[in-house]
């Protein structure tokens, strides 16, 4: 980091000295300020910083901002753009780049692309799954190219292709080794690069400090290996992904950005800059993490930058080593589906711990996601959004509910403080009370129910059993007494009153006064749909409901949820009304199980990254009761809210996997999937670096074939463990620092 004084800033924030197309990160004219997170700097120092602010009013106004940027202080820089509309889904316009025969781009589908497992080496069995890929649908496969064998191997995988007639294009996967994109990109359609160690060394997590002499060597640097790929690239018609990873920054960007989505960005515009100082613009970005909160924060300050930049250039969106099955599913469309709902995205993978042919169906359903919602400009009315936090998470916690003087049970248990699961129950599950207490994940002491650390919080009942069927209310009276909320509609409550119920109202029920039909006391849950005139929703000013649900018809195509709800909880925000909210998702008869994660990831999802909502209540008639309440735990914990299981970072293999990444990650879940807040992380080899394991308490890494590396934190703690004692030294690891519990066992 350079070591200025006052008024003088670092060479990386040039910008706010120039805005020739060389500068660095910038800041827009603006009004609104917003704090960003992670900048942090090695000694406590006062700097001055001169902002321009709006000047449309014909006069320019210079706030000069005294902020202390002691290590871990927030930076206070403008509120920025970050998608082309805020209250409706509009496609991010972007050039065109070209790959091979493929067109990236706004004007194009929004492509997909998934990755081989082969050994590169293997010429055979790699263009078989290339094959196979494509004949799934995949736009573009991405192969790991690690030496100069494998860049051998690229020129007989792409010429029996053609020769097969399979012109599908073909990206190489570098790392560390810029001869070995110089030799690929001689046969294939694009290269990709990680600016973390592309041209730097492997970060070793040291805190440098920097004279404004040393950070500039480093660039040049940078320049003088990148610079002749980029040529390259010219000369033959190439394109360039410049693929930030936030595994793999390096150690110069982390000694002044942090571990942070702001030192993402200023990655991959180091290298930017280099390829339009070459007049070199046939690339695209991407800024992947495996925590959907940080990467979804780092596209939109990537896409904030560009728009004040000026730049126009594609991007590729993926969460990085999501999972499988429905968790890996969930993280991507948690991460992905959010940002194509703000109209960004240009071509997508999903990345799962599962052959790459299965990775295109999940990933064509978030296309077609994106692809519809631009198409229909799904949105809501325009509206003033002043609350929400776009580049750093900053949850919006609703009043728990809190006990009232003369009521007669707890119901401070019906919503949690992490973010809390309703389930809607049906009468016929209420006939056997054991097994409906069992799939509400109570536990069980001689058949009496109690609350534990995954149990539903709240039931919505849309019957209310007869006053007469004396066992389903005493089954309902044990779910109340244990603090968990029972909420019903206001019909039923009247009809058949369940003491100590919370009734659902509409705002429609309410603005006639029919609550007023109900005892003095009871509770309310009031149903909303976000897109009401702001006149109807004063209403709730003069009540004070225990949770609002926010609840859409998914009927109403050209409306968007999403955009629905922010404009709920702009209101809310403006009112000072800090009323929890339930997203409240009912998918309609027949919905693919996989449409119903992605769906729920995407939808819900994409307000729980901005720290918008307390909960989830999703609804399909025809969906396995017990697959409900794991999804929306799954999301929950995929947004970094409720903890209720193990977290597992596990890469999606390659052709640098050094061991059967399949096998040994379902053999390490079957033994440690009981663990919540505890995290691991399973990777083939460690080419990113030990920063892939930023998100993970363990590591599960392979050193070499055969051999497995085990790490806490980022930091290896044992070496070269044979593969068949691997895991139960995991284990013993786990142990070692207190964090093992034994597996329950079946009452």
């Amino acid at each position: 980091m350079a070591t200025t004084g006052t008024g003088v800033l670092p060479p990386s924030f040039p910008s706010l000295k120039t805005k020739d197309h060389h500068s660095g990160l910038g800041f827009v004219k603006s009004l609104d300020f917003v704090r960003v997170s992670g900048l942090n700097r090695m000694k406590s120092r006062r700097t001055k910083i001169s902002v321009i602010r709006n000047s449309n009013t014909g006069q320019d106004i210079i706030d000069e901002l005294q902020q202390s940027s002691s290590q871990g202080s927030p930076l206070l820089v403008p509120r920025q753009r970050y998608c082309e509309s805020l209250n409706k889904t509009v496609r991010r316009k972007t050039r065109t780049v070209m790959v091979g025969n493929v067109a990236l781009g706004s004007d194009h589908p929004i492509r997909i692309q998934t990755m081989t497992t082969t050994d590169t080496k293997d010429v055979s069995a790699t263009v078989q799954q290339v094959m196979k890929i494509a004949d799934e649908g995949a736009d573009i496969v991405r192969i790991t190219v690690q030496g100069k064998k494998e860049a051998d191997a690229c020129f007989e995988i792409k010429n029996s292709l053609v020769q097969k007639n399979y012109n599908i294009p073909l990206v190489a996967d570098i790392h560390f080794a810029p001869p070995i994109a110089l030799r690929v990109a001689e046969c294939f359609d694009k290269i990709r690069v990680n600016p973390g160690n592309f041209a730097d060394r492997r970060a070793q997590f040291e805190k440098l400090v920097y004279t404004e002499e040393d950070y500039q060597k480093e660039l040049e640097h940078i320049e003088e290996v990148f610079t002749p790929l980029v040529e390259k690239c010219k000369k033959y018609g190439r394109a360039l992904r410049i693929g930030t990873n936030h595994g793999s920054l390096s150690d110069r960007i982390m000694s002044y950005y942090g571990d942070s989505p702001r030192g993402m960005v200023e990655s991959a515009f180091e290298f930017a800059r280099i390829c339009r100082k070459l007049d070199f613009h046939n690339f695209v970005f991407s800024m992947k993490a495996s925590n959907p909160v940080v990467m979804v924060q780092a596209y939109r300050l990537l896409v904030s930058e560009m728009y004040l930049q000026g730049w126009d250039y594609p991007l590729h969106l993926g969460v990085t080593e999501a999972g499988e099955g429905e968790d890996g599913r969930m993280k991507s469309a948690i991460g992905i589906g959010t940002l194509l709902q703000d109209g960004l995205g240009d071509t997508i993978r999903v990345s799962l711990t599962e052959p790459p042919e299965e990775e295109i169906d999940p990933c064509r359903k978030l296309a077609n996601l994106g692809m519809r919602a631009s198409k229909l400009q799904s949105g809501v009315e325009p509206f003033e959004e002043k609350h929400r936090h776009y580049f750093e998470f900053q949850r919006r916690t609703g009043q728990l509910p809190v006990q009232k003087e003369g009521e007669e049970v707890d119901y401070r248990g019906a919503l949690h403080r992490d973010g809390s699961v309703l389930m809607s129950v049906s009468l016929d599950q209420l006939k056997v009370p054991e097994k409906l207490y069992k799939s509400l994940s109570a536990k069980l002491v001689v058949g009496m129910p109690f609350k534990d650390l995954a149990t539903v919080d709240s039931i919505l009942l849309r019957q209310l059993p007869p006053i007469d069927d004396h066992d389903a209310r005493l089954a309902l009276k044990r779910l109340i007494d244990i603090s968990m909320g029972v909420i019903t509609p206001l019909a039923e409550q009247l009809a058949k009153p369940l003491p100590n119920a919370m009734v659902l109202l509409t705002l429609k029920q309410l603005s006639i006064g029919a609550h007023k039909l109900l005892p003095q006391g009871t509770r309310f849950v009031v149903s909303v749909r976000g897109d009401e005139p702001f006149e109807e929703l004063q209403i709730l000013k003069d009540i004070d409901p225990t949770m609002l649900l926010h609840d859409l018809p998914h009927m109403e195509d050209k409306l968007s949820r999403v955009h629905a709800a922010r404009r709920l909880f702009e209101f809310l925000a403006d009112n000072s009304l800090n009323f929890p909210v339930i997203h409240h998702i009912q998918f309609q008869n027949g919905i693919n199980r996989d449409d119903l994660v992605i769906g729920a990831g995407a939808n819900a999802g994409a307000l729980l990254v901005d720290g918008l909502g307390d909960g989830l209540l999703l609804e399909a008639p025809d969906k396995d009761f017990d697959f409900l309440r794991d999804t929306s735990f799954n999301l929950l914990q995929g947004c970094r809210m409720r903890n209720t299981k193990t977290e597992y970072v596990s890469c999606p293999s390659c052709g640098r996997t050094l061991f059967d990444l399949q096998e040994i990650s379902a053999e390490i879940r079957e033994k440690t999937s009981h663990l919540p807040g505890v995290s691991i992380a399973i990777m083939g080899c460690i080419v990113n670096g030990p920063g892939e394991m930023a998100d993970a308490d363990f590591g599960y890494v392979g050193g070499a074939p055969g051999k497995i590396d085990l790490y806490v934190g980022k930091t290896v703690v044992k070496r070269g463990i044979a593969m068949e004692h691997a895991t139960n030294a995991l284990i013993e690891l786990i142990k070692e620092h207190g964090r093992w519990v034994d597996p329950p066992t079946e009452d």
